[in-house]
């Protein structure tokens, strides 16, 4: 039997995450056909939104927020798609667990208990970042004055070399795990630089305000930014359980091979939105160059997994609570309000990261929620309980491990090792391969790991083929 003949089409995108639903939406009203070939069984990528009980009300296990000043790009879309953005609450106080199990009340916003000693080292630690974030060269790292001394060291030795004593690694440890799901250990100094460059700085980054990385939520979830953006090409482009096996440059077109009796698909132009780190799951012929297989090799997804609790009534605020609480110890590493009180959804999110949110993850399926259920009573349960307030049990529980998944091995976005950004690797991250184009959060100027990073190289690499098609024509 002879093979079925390959879908044609102008380019194919491979994807469909935001990144790459975003280029195919571009492509398309620029009046290019376009072809989507999505490895999981939905539209969406690192953005998953699910009913929290039969009572309905969404809640996102995937990425959370975004905002409506720097983020200009994803609010446009929130706006044009009508979508309810709730303002993330930030009253109440925070709850912040030692290591002995004890359990500190704090300011909302605090950054945890500390000796006014500690404070003004903790103080001049930030300074010493923050230096090194404004001499930082944000869309050409290597460029920067300190960028191969800051690129030869991990963020441990940094925080090491700039605020010995432990509180600078503690420091450089929360960070690295609450944002990008790794240890301190696991990454470049540069890397995290920029990657704080990127998000409008630590303050920016940190903030659940005006402003902030965490101030606004998507009542409809943030995966219906991809159901929404799908919709708007035409029936059949967007092919989902479809991996991508191998792209094949053949002259003037290339040949894109899929798994599972997929379609074979013949396109001018090629764009890829997976991850640097699932690069080698493709066979490239010819192979990619040196620089860009480097990226696939030297760089990693962190662990992060959501656990969410949902209940018929938020007690935390009745208990002064902001829903808030950090531990050094695990398995939680930090927690977040996210309720929805126009749908009557009541819950608070709790971030599972780093070495604590792997080490929980080698347990059952029944421990990993003991062990959850365990810390969420002794410290949010145990402080409303304090204060009068009856805690209900929680009429829903959900946890997604991303790492766990096949086609995304982690979340948010690839971190880099010492020396790949400042080398020939890191100057290729967006560099494109004849008429293949890479796209994807870690490869945008701002807001890598946020949505709006994701959006904004999706522009980028459907702007690279538009331009590449019309030379082509002349």
């Amino acid at each position: 039997m002879s093979a079925p003949t390959p879908i044609a089409t102008d380019v194919v995108v491979v994807g469909a995450g935001l990144s790459g639903l975003r280029a195919a939406v571009e492509l398309h009203r620029a009046g290019l056909s376009v072809v989507v070939l999505e490895a999981m069984d939905r539209v969406g990528g690192k953005t998953l939104g699910l009913e929290s009980s039969a009572g309905g009300g969404k809640v996102d296990l995937g990425a959370g927020w975004l905002n409506d000043t720097g983020q200009r790009e994803m609010y446009a879309l929130a706006k044009e798609f009508g979508f309810d953005l709730i303002q993330q609450r930030a009253t109440g106080e925070d709850l912040e667990q030692k290591s002995d199990g004890s359990v500190v009340t704090l300011p909302f916003g605090s950054v945890g208990a500390m000796t006014p000693a500690q404070s003004e080292l903790r103080g001049k630690f930030i300074d010493v970042i923050n230096d090194h974030i404004d001499k930082c060269h944000l869309e050409s790292p290597h460029l920067g004055p300190d960028a191969v001394m800051l690129d030869s060291m991990t963020f441990e030795a940094y925080a090491e070399k700039y605020s010995p004593g432990g509180l600078g690694h503690a420091f450089a440890d929360a960070l690295s795990a609450f944002y990008l799901g790794v240890q301190a250990k696991e990454l470049s100094a540069l890397f995290m630089i920029n990657h704080i460059k990127s998000c409008m700085g630590m303050e920016t980054m940190n903030s659940d305000l005006k402003h902030g990385g965490q101030y606004l939520r998507n009542r409809q979830s943030n995966q219906t930014f991809s159901v929404r953006l799908a919709a708007q090409l035409p029936h059949g482009t967007v092919h989902l359980s479809t991996p991508v096996t191998k792209i094949t440059q053949l002259g003037n077109f290339c040949m894109v091979q899929t798994a599972n009796s997929g379609p074979a698909v013949r396109a001018k132009r090629v764009i890829v939105s997976v991850p640097t780190t699932l690069y080698s799951m493709i066979t490239f012929v010819p192979p990619l160059p040196a620089a860009k297989q480097a990226l696939s090799e030297n760089t990693a997804m962190g662990y992060y997994a959501k656990v969410i609790f949902i209940f018929d009534r938020p007690w935390w605020h009745e208990a002064g609570l902001s829903g808030i609480m950090t531990s050094t110890e695990g398995p939680f590493s930090i927690s977040r309000d996210t309720c929805s009180p126009q749908d009557g959804q009541y819950s608070i999110t709790c971030y599972l990261v780093g070495d604590t949110g792997r080490a929980w993850s080698k347990w059952s399926a029944a421990e990993r929620r003991r062990l959850a259920t365990a810390q969420f009573d002794a410290v949010m349960g145990a402080a409303a309980r304090a204060r009068g307030v009856e805690v209900p049990a929680p009429i829903n529980f959900i946890e997604k491990e991303w790492a766990k998944d096949p086609w995304a091995l982690g979340a948010p976005s690839p971190v880099m090792l010492p020396g790949v950004l400042s080398a020939d690797s890191g100057k290729a991250l967006r560099s494109s391969v004849d008429k293949i184009h890479f796209v994807g959060t870690e490869t945008s100027v701002l807001w890598k790991s946020y949505m709006e990073g994701a959006v904004r190289s999706g522009i980028r690499g459907a702007e690279e083929v538009i331009d590449a098609l019309q030379v082509a024509k002349l």
